[in-house]
């Protein structure tokens, strides 16, 4: 079973799953896998501490590695029958309306929109859905120490604008997987009927869709 798009990006919020999801996919259909280089930026252990004196720092940090990166996905592998990411271009601009302040947002979608225009848009986004219970608990048995004190409000509103965001890209193709609290890496069966929802077309809008 061969995936029907192309180039597939697999979002979600922090411990949803999304980078082991992509690995086992771009290995499942001998993908290209794109990874973001979240650990490479120097700003983000500061942000979690101090977020209103770091934000426009981490997130303009986050713009400039997520473009120079996705710029190489326009490179073709004529060996590779996909590519699969872990994060959409999308992410940048979701991510500063929760974090910024409305005039640094107001430039920060500036830059954005101007740096991202010439980019290659994923066919197919998915955002792995997990309540806040759930995703707490991820976040602390991955165990990374700056992580372990983000508000539980900070990760709501950050799913909240996730959503919304999604939900108004009529021209792309969204599908958001409700987990229901289950482990693709665990469960075999859950996995495998992700996976055939990922092998058809996946028409225009946000759809949703219960594992």
């Amino acid at each position: 079973m061969t995936p029907f798009h192309s180039y597939i990006a697999v979002e979600g919020l922090i411990g949803a799953g999304k980078t082991t999801l992509a690995r086992r996919l771009a290995e499942r259909w001998n993908g290209r896998l794109v990874l973001e280089e979240f650990e490479d930026n120097p700003f983000l252990p500061r942000f979690y501490e101090d977020p209103e004196r770091y934000g426009f720092s981490v997130e303009l940090s986050f713009l400039a590695q997520r473009y120079h990166q996705l710029k190489r996905v326009t490179e073709q592998d004529l060996f590779r029958t996909c590519t699969v990411a872990d994060y959409s271009i999308g992410k940048s601009v979701v991510f500063a309306n929760v974090t910024l302040q409305a005039d640094e947002y107001a430039l920060f979608r500036d830059l954005y929109q101007i740096m991202y225009a010439d980019l290659p848009r994923p066919e197919l986004i998915v955002y792995l859905h997990l309540d806040m219970i759930r995703v707490k608990d991820r976040i602390r048995s991955r165990g990374r120490s700056y992580e372990q004190s983000i508000p539980i409000e900070y990760l709501a509103k950050l799913q909240e604008r996730y959503l919304d965001h999604l939900q108004k890209l009529p021209d792309d193709r969204v599908l958001v997987v409700d987990l229901q609290g289950h482990d693709l890496l665990n469960d075999a069966p859950v996995y495998e009927k992700l996976v055939e929802a990922l092998s058809v077309e996946v028409p225009k809008g946000c759809r949703v869709i219960t594992l």
